[in-house]
């Protein structure tokens, strides 16, 4: 079966890859945990999970099965801070929240306390309360290392577009799940509808733990649709180790060089003030050959500093966030507030 979305020129205009979206990945991560055919290289991720997950987070999880159907109130296609997310949850109206969960039992078993939600503000407080510990355990514990996977992958898509502009962009995102067959954008999915986008445009929102392609339509109040789709069905350069070591702390200028030397501080700095680079660009940037910006990458990168992704035949190169840390350019890590956690 296919999802079809329907562009226009104006759709087109307003197509662009999104950023971050924590409870769109741990909607993925949710079933990635409960689907034991998922990629080996999460199996050290799940070990990790299911052994300290605490009871209290099951509830919010037991909304989001391996393979069906989750109400998108819960885990919002949505950018923004998981406290942000949160209160989203607790602000949604009964009536979305009924109508969500009688849509889905349509087509799967829905636990029985979930049909009290809709009127019930306290058993959506405790649902709140088990979906941050929820996204705590799953996905806030990794977010730098998964951010680092973006970086990687948004490098790759700037390419695409550069390339061929948004119909580049969307033949290319993840021909896997999905074909560009202008003007329809056909998506392999399990039920067969047409999407007529009507110059909203869509979000195209790569995921490090999605299996599948998935599409987020306005019906569920989002401001936007949105695809979710895996950011690769291989393991790119640069992807993150979801259970290696933390960044270490922000460190200032002077200590950089005098821990990596003057050229390979330089060749840093130039990736972090410009993902996405090409070796070339990198060597014209920093003022030195393409063999000497190749070398200097390829030790920053075994260093966990930087990462590479591919396009055609091209190296890009984006910080990671231990060497935007290292820099002092750390970015905000989104979390849950300390009172949610176990």
């Amino acid at each position: 079966m296919v999802y079809r979305i329907h562009f226009t020129s104006q759709d087109l205009a307003r197509t662009r890859p999104a950023g971050p979206m924590p409870f769109a990945e741990l909607l993925a991560a949710a079933r990635a945990l409960q689907d034991r055919s998922r990629a080996a290289r999460l199996d050290p991720w799940r070990r990790s999970v299911l052994g300290r997950l605490p009871e209290r987070a099951r509830m919010a999880l037991s909304l989001a099965p391996a393979d069906g159907w989750g109400p998108t109130f819960l885990m919002p296609a949505v950018a923004g801070r998981p406290e942000e997310l949160l209160e989203r949850v607790r602000a949604t109206p009964g009536r979305l929240v009924a109508a969500e969960l009688a849509a889905i039992a349509e087509h799967q078993p829905v636990p029985g306390w979930a049909r009290r939600l809709a009127e019930d503000g306290a058993l959506r407080e405790e649902l709140a309360q088990s979906l941050g510990l929820l996204y705590e355990h799953l996905v806030g514990r990794y977010w730098s290392r998964i951010t680092d996977c973006y970086a990687a992958d948004r490098a790759v898509r700037m390419r695409q577009f550069l390339g061929g502009g948004v119909e580049l962009l969307l033949a290319g995102a993840s021909p896997r799940w999905m074909r560009w067959r202008p003007p329809v954008l056909e998506v392999r999915s399990r039920v067969d509808h047409d999407l007529r986008l009507q110059g909203q445009g869509v979000l195209l929102a790569p995921s490090v733990f999605a299996k599948r392609a998935m599409v987020s339509d306005d019906s569920h109040g989002l401001p936007q649709p949105a695809v979710t789709f895996p950011i690769d069905d291989g393991r790119p350069a640069g992807w993150p180790d979801l259970l290696g070591p933390d960044p270490a702390p922000a460190g200032s200028g002077p200590t950089v060089t005098a821990l990596l030397g003057r050229t390979r501080a330089a060749v840093l700095r130039v990736v972090a003030d410009h993902p996405g680079c090409s070796t070339k660009e990198l060597a014209a940037l920093a003022g030195i050959t393409p063999s000497s910006a190749s070398e200097h990458a390829t030790v920053l990168r075994e260093a966990r500093l930087i990462g590479t992704s591919r396009y055609r035949n091209t190296a890009l190169h984006s910080p990671t966030a231990l060497g935007l840390g290292l820099l002092g350019d750390a970015p905000d890590v989104p979390d849950v507030p300390g009172s949610y956690g176990s």
